[in-house]
């Protein structure tokens, strides 16, 4: 069905990204995009479903770029809608954690502020730029599958070791709220900690069919990256390129508590895989099995595990 020429920008804004630390940065990054000349609808929602909705609905109609206002949550909501369709992404990061925007340049976004302004300025600017001169860029997503019917895109990380584990639990407290519940959650669960039993199947990236690598064994941190990051710059899967149409897979064996929290600053800087308790893994698909785990990928609530997670090679185009 013909929808016509694409010219309007539709933007998903999340009005609690970042808590609001951005406000007046991103208000100013919308009269940019205005200066376009180029009609801007903002898609604001008050549920994860109205926001999924109007992304839909965005593209159907002949959107010309959607850009996200927020993190990677909002990003893993709009990708679900994009992937796949030839319409471009452009992110203002204003989020809590902006891994996906950092990890991949988006936009000409950077982890850091520069002296040229803000992160959210950049990339307001990087967007105008790329959308006057029609260009855009092609980017992996990872595809992943479950339980129930489970079927979606994500763009950075899938945990589904300790970190998801303490993400179920903070889900589940009612109290307190903000980051000091992430905090207690760890504390409760690195009480508790064990290893838990995976069966963990990969193909080959060389990609020689009928070549699997399976493993078995009790562990604790479990990760597949599209890109690095996650959690605001926890480097989990280092090497991960969203580029180069695999998937990277680091396994963290059992391990005590205290080298658990030993191994924990080691994230930020991608040096924990040096461990010799961490394993690294490269695959165009992996599944992953394991009992009374849910996943969590771009840190939405996925789905329970076993999962297949797939590389999706230039699946999403990005303002560039």
């Amino acid at each position: 069905m013909s929808v016509g020429p694409r010219e309007h920008i539709a933007v998903l804004r999340n009005p609690s990204a970042g808590r609001g630390r951005h406000r007046d940065e991103v208000a100013a990054a919308l009269e940019v995009l205005r200066g376009t000349g180029r009609e801007v609808r903002l898609l604001d929602a008050d549920t994860t479903a109205e926001a999924s909705r109007a992304c839909r609905e965005a593209v159907a109609g002949g959107a010309a770029a959607v850009v996200v206002v927020g993190g990677d949550g909002t990003v893993h909501l709009a990708i679900q809608a994009l992937a796949g369709t030839g319409v471009p992404l452009g992110v203002l990061p204003a989020g809590t954690g902006n891994d996906f925007a950092s990890e991949t340049a988006a936009s000409g976004t950077s982890s850091g502020v520069s002296s040229g302004g803000s992160a959210v300025a950049l990339a307001a600017a990087g967007i105008v730029d790329a959308l006057g001169a029609g260009r855009s860029r092609p980017v992996d997503l990872a595809r992943c599958t479950g339980p129930d019917g489970y079927d979606e895109w994500f763009a950075a990380v899938f945990a589904a070791g300790f970190d998801a584990i303490v993400n179920e639990r903070a889900n589940q407290m009612r109290w307190p709220r903000g980051p000091r519940r992430y905090d207690i959650a760890i504390l409760a669960e690195l009480t508790r900690l064990k290893a838990r039993r995976y069966l963990i199947a990969m193909d080959a990236p060389d990609g020689v069919d009928g070549q699997r690598t399976k493993i078995e064994q009790d562990a604790i941190l479990v990760a597949v990256g599209n890109t690095a990051s996650y959690g605001g710059g926890m480097r989990m899967c280092p090497a991960a390129d969203a580029t180069d149409g695999l998937l990277d897979i680091v396994v963290g064996a059992r391990m005590s508590r205290a080298t658990l929290v030993r191994l924990q600053p080691r994230l930020y800087h991608g040096t924990h895989v040096g461990h010799p308790l961490v394993s690294t893994y490269r695959a165009r698909s992996v599944e992953i099995y394991a009992d009374g785990i849910v996943g969590y990928a771009d840190g939405e609530r996925a789905c329970a595990l076993p999962v297949t997670i797939t590389a999706d090679p230039g699946a999403l185009l990005l303002l560039a």
